[in-house]
């Protein structure tokens, strides 16, 4: 089925209904690959680059690795792709107010993670553009990416899944692989899930050679400090499916390495 099947399906289907479904298979999916499907990696002493299309990703998808590696005094650097100023609709002056919320909100999110103001970065593209970028736009982000990735020299970075469902997403993936292989720099590259587990049903957009191979990462011993860092992102709950948040609390993340 292909994805403009599924957007008919799902404006047939009562949304409160359709959530309800999309809860279940996100919770059943994850606990799958969770007991199952996955296996176990530990922290290493690499020093960390964390892209995230919006604020708010890099704490839902890797808070916890985020939190681990900060206690251990390990370097690590968080990069915005987007302004994020798409959440609340098109009108230009809330727009211009979610912009400076979300990048407070990310901010302080982040110290909540030990992750130093030093540390972060934006790249202030519109929120929704990344795909529609033209060639020079294109271009000229890769080469900031690049830049960044030289100067960092992580050993290792996290992005979003390939198959995310999410417009920005998707092309973070695709941008910063190719920013990977132009920087001559070697790193381990590893995939986040955000949305695919809510967004893409199993057997239909999402193969299972989609999902592998998945590893998780122990995050128990700083649950509560993760759980307080999405709750800085008030600005963004209220926005978020019901039933949304719940898989970002468990004592395990959730990672898909990349193979080249």
């Amino acid at each position: 089925m292909q994805k403009t099947t599924l957007t008919k399906l799902q404006r047939l289907i009562p949304i409160h209904f359709l959530s309800t479904i999309q809860y279940i298979h996100a919770c059943l999916l994850s606990h799958w690959i969770l007991r199952w499907g996955s296996r176990p990696i530990a922290l290493t002493t690499a020093p960390v680059m964390v892209f995230s299309p919006h604020q708010d990703d890099e704490t839902f998808g890797c808070g916890g690795m985020i939190a681990r590696k900060r206690q251990q005094a390990i370097r690590v650097g968080v990069v915005f792709l987007t302004d994020g100023r798409g959440s609340h609709g098109l009108e230009p002056n809330i727009q211009n107010q979610v912009m400076q919320i979300r990048q407070q909100e990310s901010l302080q999110a982040l110290e909540i993670l030990g992750v130093p103001q030093t540390e972060i970065k934006f790249l202030n593209r519109e929120d929704g553009s990344l795909l529609d970028l033209n060639i020079s736009q294109k271009r000229q982000l890769i080469s900031e990416i690049v830049t960044l990735l030289r100067d960092y020299q992580p050993g290792e970075v996290y992005v979003p899944h390939f198959k995310d469902c999410h417009r920005d997403h998707e092309a973070t993936y695709s941008l910063v692989k190719q920013a990977i292989a132009e920087s001559g720099i070697s790193v381990e590259l590893f995939q986040y899930p955000i949305w695919i587990f809510w967004r893409a049903p199993l057997f239909i957009l999402l193969k299972l050679r989609d999902i592998a191979p998945a590893y998780r990462l122990s995050v128990a011993q700083v649950q509560s400090q993760k759980k307080q860092a999405i709750a800085a992102y008030s600005s963004q709950i209220s926005t978020l499916p019901r039933g949304f948040i719940k898989r970002f609390l468990q004592a395990e993340e959730i990672f898909f390495k990349t193979k080249y």
